[in-house]
């Protein structure tokens, strides 16, 4: 497990030097492999430390509910009972989780806080998903996608589907072509949530 964790962690800084259109394949092939859901890990430890896994092997970082830092390091998951440990925030940014893995956040209770930034695998089926998850629909209250380049209206509309939602900025995102429209929807669905833009 530690190897795997050293390895993952060096494929991630590697997939961030400039690929040749030769090696896009490769590198494609290979966030999948990360991404990849195993429903019998799921079982055996959890929604959360399954989440973890993923998350960590991709890139990403976690906090859990009730601690001050963020969980970095795949070789130090945290060990325990198995329902200690429940994701409260996600930090996404350089991250490769794509559209396969969200499966992984299904069986997730506390997340409260999800931020994607500079993610070039998260298109508008990843926000409809995330949208679509029961457990997030009630506890999500934060929000920030930030440099998103295949993100457009039509996976930030799905969003008002995050009903307890508080806060939501979007920055640099090119997909997004009508921002009025984005306010409209918003102000009509959640009238309570202070969104921010920061678009062209």
């Amino acid at each position: 497990m530690m190897l795997f964790g050293k390895i993952s962690q060096q494929f991630c800084g590697l997939k961030k030097l400039p690929r040749s259109r030769d090696s896009r394949y490769f590198w494609g092939w290979l966030n999948a492999v990360f991404n990849k859901v195993d429903h019998e890990r799921i079982r055996d430890v959890g929604p959360d430390r399954a989440a973890s896994e993923w998350l960590l092997r991709c890139g990403a970082v976690v906090r859990y509910h009730g601690q001050e830092r963020w969980q970095k390091d795949y070789n130090h998951l945290p060990t325990g009972p198995l329902d200690k440990y429940k994701i409260q925030a996600i930090d996404a940014t350089d991250s490769c989780i794509m559209s396969i893995g969200f499966d992984h956040m299904e069986g997730l209770q506390h997340v409260e806080k999800i931020r994607l930034c500079k993610c070039h695998y998260i298109e508008d089926d990843c926000l409809e998903r995330l949208s679509q998850l029961e457990n997030l629909q009630k506890s999500m209250l934060e929000m920030e996608i930030i440099s998103c380049g295949n993100v457009t209206d039509k996976g930030i509309i799905a969003l008002h589907h995050l009903r307890n939602l508080k806060y939501l900025f979007l920055s640099d995102l090119p997909g997004i072509k009508e921002k009025e429209k984005i306010v409209q929807a918003f102000k009509t669905s959640l009238p309570s949530l202070e969104l921010k833009l920061d678009l062209k």
